[in-house]
């Protein structure tokens, strides 16, 4: 697990992850509808609070790409990763010279591969300055810097920043979803694409057959906002209505969680390492058994004692084993998909 040093210089940072915490917990006890408010109108704290202590762990835990993925028999795990961002890279066929916007970048892991892949120019987005700081360090290192650049700033407010008809090509991988709405942010990134541009984007949504008159429906799709920082987890089909109704034209749409893969994505979230496709994917499997989570539980408790991570890193962590059952049982109940895959265009008039 990486140190959380840089953070601690400021204590905002701290002061975040622990008011996050709270928030949460106050919403727990507090589940209706003004708590969906809260949650809608903080979106920018609810977020970044969660980054702030998740960030460590999910780079423990999956690396510097921050999605799942569909596995083939055999496969490495970050094999799978780097195949399902060149899947989206190829379905929209990004090419050498595009100017391409990567929304919620993350610490930029998809953007230096898919930029390797595609040879275009990105720039990663990210309103965390956490991880923007891993970013472009990790960014540096590859000597990519001339290639792959990132800047912060809100994805509500695209427009006011970059300019209308900016980029070539904008996509989202699996962050999206913290908007406190899909119009949102979609008609954003609308506005930033040059006429005839392309959108991809992997969105966390739960599926048709999610009915959240269903009291266990309601409630997974709640521990899944609870422990992945999400304002309000919405249906499909809100993703594809928004996506026309500012304007898009979509050109191709799959779930491909939904295809009949031996192995399914969430199978590293289920901690049986039988399933393990590598023996180096046996650490990563382990890490989410009961074993794996006792120890990561008892470090974790430990480096916050010796202020090697931010204070409240552990309680975001018993957050994410919450969000690991809850996305591994909306995986085998098919009520969730993490990965509904939609490439759209603006039109060129």
């Amino acid at each position: 697990m990486s140190s959380s040093g840089v953070a601690l210089s400021d204590g905002r940072v701290q002061n975040r992850i622990e008011n996050y915490n709270q928030f949460w917990q106050k919403d727990l006890n507090n589940e209706d509808d003004e708590g969906n408010k809260n949650r809608l109108d903080q979106y920018t704290e609810v977020v970044n609070g969660y980054y702030d202590g998740a960030t460590d762990l999910y780079e423990y835990g999956w690396s510097q790409s921050f999605h799942f993925s569909r596995f083939y028999k055999g496969e490495a795990f970050l094999a799978s990763l780097a195949r399902h961002e060149h899947y989206l890279a190829s379905q929209m066929v990004l090419r050498p010279g595009m100017r391409v916007l990567d929304v919620g970048c993350g610490v930029g892991g998809p953007a230096r591969e898919i930029a390797q892949f595609s040879d275009a120019q990105i720039v990663g987005l990210n309103n965390n300055d956490f991880q923007l700081q891993r970013a472009r360090k990790y960014t540096k290192k590859m000597g990519l810097e001339n290639q792959v650049t990132f800047v912060k700033g809100d994805f509500m407010k695209l427009a006011e920043q970059f300019g209308e008809n900016s980029f070539d090509a904008v996509y989202a991988i699996e962050a999206t979803v913290h908007a406190p709405s899909f119009e949102g942010v979609y008609g954003e990134i609308f506005k930033v694409l040059k006429p005839g541009g392309i959108f991809g984007v992997y969105e966390w949504v739960m599926t048709d057959a999610w009915d959240p008159s269903i009291p266990r429906h309601k409630e997974l799709a709640h521990q899944i906002e609870l422990g992945n920082g999400i304002p309000e987890m919405r249906p499909i089909r809100a993703a594809r209505e928004a996506l026309k109704t500012v304007g898009f034209e979509i050109e191709h749409e799959e779930d491909l969680a939904d295809r009949p893969d031996p192995i399914p994505w969430y199978y590293p979230l289920e901690g049986d390492i039988r399933k393990a496709q590598t023996w180096w994917d046996y650490f990563t499997v382990w890490r989410m058994s009961w074993s794996g989570k006792l120890v990561t539980h008892n470090v974790l408790r430990v480096l916050e004692m010796a202020g090697v991570v931010p204070k409240g890193t552990h309680d975001v962590g018993e957050s994410l084993k919450v969000a690991g059952d809850a996305l591994v049982d909306g995986g085998q109940t098919k009520l969730f998909t993490p990965m509904y895959l939609v490439v759209s265009r603006k039109p060129k008039n």
